[in-house]
């Protein structure tokens, strides 16, 4: 095949892509960055990457696995830049229906970042673990570690909501 050939078939690829996993690279981008933009950036930055790296994937979980590890990498080199330049979070990144869905949301905002990344990646994306600590490029006990620190905030955080009504 010819590289312009090749070149058609990424981007046919990419459509697809695109289409099967924008949902789900935003939703985890906004969970670990708490900023609609900068999550969108983070994406763009995947999809810019699959472009460059062309890789070939052994089935569909390693396709999304690769894609929300670049996705969490990306974020992280954000998150290192917001350190060296602070800025406002933004809280309106997960629109919620309600006000209890509200106030989990605001909850799981507050906690940091690698606990907010370890929550989204087990219970909204259902990995385990080692898959979370795989794409995040740290042990499985940090990451259980993390969501167990994170549960531990969000019961004393709504609980402490519950004595306050």
């Amino acid at each position: 095949m010819t590289k312009g050939g090749d070149e058609v078939d990424h981007s046919n690829r990419l459509e697809e892509l695109i289409e099967k996993y924008e949902h789900t690279l935003y939703r985890a981008a906004a969970a670990i960055l708490g900023d609609p933009q900068e999550a969108e950036d983070a994406v763009q930055e995947t999809y810019l990457r699959y472009l460059e790296k062309r890789p070939e994937f052994r089935d569909g979980e390693h396709e999304k696995a690769w894609l929300l590890k670049v996705t969490a990498n990306r974020c992280k080199s954000v998150l290192r830049a917001r350190k060296r330049h602070p800025a406002v979070e933004l809280l309106d990144v997960y629109p919620a229906p309600d006000t209890d869905c509200r106030e989990l949301m605001e909850a799981v905002l507050a906690l940091p970042a690698n606990q907010r990344a370890a929550v989204h990646l087990h219970y909204y994306e259902g990995y385990t673990s080692e898959e979370i600590g795989a794409i995040l490029g740290q042990r499985p006990g940090t990451v259980r570690s993390h969501l167990s620190r994170a549960r531990d905030s969000l019961r004393r955080y709504l609980t402490e909501g519950e004595e306050g009504e």
